[in-house]
């Protein structure tokens, strides 16, 4: 009788215990998954953004940290500000030591076309974890 009780308080241990497991491995996933998918929408996230007004790449920074909970490095920030303004979607202009980037037409012009194509990306995100 006293095996069959420590028998059962074991299993019961170890059901938790691998719950838990379980559990901690689920959220180290979506902390990845979340971090992930900042990162490959940030252009988005910057161009939508932009159409509130200018910002300097420190501002990206600040304000990915604030909305999102995320720090994404300024090399990362610089080197898409730079992108999107080679592709002509943003302009960006000395003021005094930092450089502020606007909106250019050809990029709300490409913020719009993202947005109104919302559900079907949604869409698409939600086939692919479908997998």
């Amino acid at each position: 009788m006293l095996y069959l009780n420590l028998t059962i308080r074991f299993k019961m241990r170890l059901n938790m215990i691998i719950h838990d497991s379980v559990m901690v491995l689920e959220a180290a996933v979506l902390k990845k998954m979340y971090r992930r998918l900042i990162k490959s929408f940030l252009d988005v996230l910057i161009l939508s953004e932009l159409k509130s007004g200018s910002m300097s790449g420190y501002d990206v920074i600040a304000f990915v940290h604030n909305k999102y909970r995320l720090l994404v490095s300024s090399g990362t920030v610089y080197s898409l500000l730079y992108s999107l303004e080679r592709d002509g979607l943003v302009e960006g202009r000395w003021n005094q030591r930092k450089r502020i980037y606007t909106l250019t037409e050809k990029g709300e012009k490409t913020i719009e076309a993202v947005l109104k194509a919302n559900e079907k990306i949604k869409g698409f995100l939600v086939n692919i974890l479908k997998c």
